[in-house]
């Protein structure tokens, strides 16, 4: 079996793969080849004009060792990106990242790549993240492996071993995401969103603690789906207990879809044993022909803020990059045209009179809307229903301060 160049991790010299002035991918978040990014980051002044693209970053060395010879790309501020100095945040749908790979917008010359051990078809599987890596793949110029022992093979997505340029093996634990525990008004939010959700529904969710306190409050549902972006710990306990059993699906029939696993090494082992969790990259995840084939679509999401007109922001609030536009949109509009149920879920202090950032999601998006006093449809509202059902989302003490 052909395949790459093996190289000791003490001996990576990037600069063979590397030339001045290219742009480096490499996974977000548990996906995130440590190994390979902390060569890059040593060796990235030697280089000289490299620019890195990352979407999710937890880990501190990122936000304090990038330099102005490192310059990162993301199309968010999420983790600790945004404590990056020079962050460069390309704004866009989530769905939109294949199309800009492909269109070379972002950097993409060289992909840094975390999988398992090749098997005896000589292909890796890319573990616990595929999405926007598996499209900038399709356009990379150099890819380069750490082969970890710890990465799970997880199915849905493989690369060929012959495939990679080069490959550093390593064994070590996958990056976790930071263990949350959802408040008191998160907990009174999610029952207001539980009640929403329908048994047979598809859901999308993202990570942290409200999501996991809406997962938690699902625990009576049946047959519910999962089509989203990335799952948790809290899908892992939905599928294990028979809440989601993806059964009413008319496509990816009892298979939860996701393109990243964010979560505990609990949750990783257990992937390394499912075939009813599957990868796929964003072109499949986010894109419209597939979603219409999801199922009763219930998109919940949430934002910094929205404003009594039903406008959403989760980029940035007073110019501090915070979010991203990320994926909202996309499913959003997915479940709004398969009469599905699109939720935007957030604490009623940050229900504002005028958004302090960038409008992410047009009110003309934003369909209901669920804080922990209650849940109200803006669909069919004029602006001046919206803005009364806005106050009263916001509740009476907030109400007062918003004015109006």
């Amino acid at each position: 079996m052909s395949g790459p160049e093996i190289v000791h991790e003490d001996e990576l010299a990037l600069e063979r793969w590397i030339a001045p002035g290219d742009g480096v991918v490499f996974g977000q978040a548990c996906a995130e080849p440590t190994v390979l990014v902390d060569a890059l980051l040593a060796q990235a002044q030697e280089i000289g004009g490299v620019r890195a693209f990352v979407g999710l970053a937890w880990g501190d060395r990122i936000a304090s060792e990038a330099s102005d010879a490192l310059e990162i790309v993301s199309y968010g501020a999420l983790g600790r990106l945004g404590r990056v100095h020079g962050l460069r945040v390309v704004p866009c749908h989530f769905s939109a990242l294949p199309r800009l790979f492909a269109a070379r917008a972002l950097p993409g010359d060289v992909a840094m790549v975390q999988v398992s051990p090749p098997d005896r078809l000589g292909r890796c599987s890319m573990g616990v993240g595929v999405d926007y890596l598996a499209d900038a793949l399709d356009h990379a110029r150099v890819a380069i492996a750490e082969v970890n022992d710890h990465c799970p093979v997880t199915a849905g997505h493989w690369i060929a071993w012959d495939r990679f340029d080069a490959a550093v093996f390593s064994s070590r634990p996958l990056l976790e995401a930071p263990r949350v525990r959802p408040s008191d008004i998160e907990r009174q939010i999610a029952a207001h969103v539980a009640a929403l959700v329908m048994d047979g529904d598809t859901i999308q969710l993202g990570v942290g603690a409200l999501p996991e306190a809406i997962m938690q409050a699902l625990g009576d549902h049946r047959d519910l789906g999962v089509h989203s972006g990335m799952i948790s710990d809290g899908v892992l306990d939905l599928i294990e207990s028979g809440v989601v059993t993806n059964a009413c699906k008319r496509a990816d029939h009892r298979v939860t879809i996701t393109g990243a696993a964010l979560g505990s090494q609990r949750l990783f082992t257990a992937l390394g044993t499912r075939e009813d969790v599957v990868f796929r990259p964003v072109s499949y995840t986010h894109a419209p022909r597939t979603l219409a084939t999801a199922g009763r679509l219930c998109a919940i999401n949430s934002a910094l803020e929205v404003d009594l007109s039903g406008q959403a922001n989760g980029e940035s609030i007073n110019g501090r990059q915070l979010g991203a536009v990320g994926g909202q949109v996309d499913f959003l509009r997915a479940a709004a045209a398969c009469g599905g149920t699109p939720i935007v879920a957030l604490p009623s202090t940050r229900v504002v009179r005028q958004l302090s950032g960038p409008v992410s999601t047009a009110r003309s998006d934003v369909d209901w809307v669920v804080t922990e006093h209650g849940a109200r449809s803006l669909k069919g509202l004029t602006i001046g229903q919206r803005t009364a059902a806005l106050r009263e989302l916001a509740g009476a003490a907030h109400a007062e301060a918003l004015g109006v």
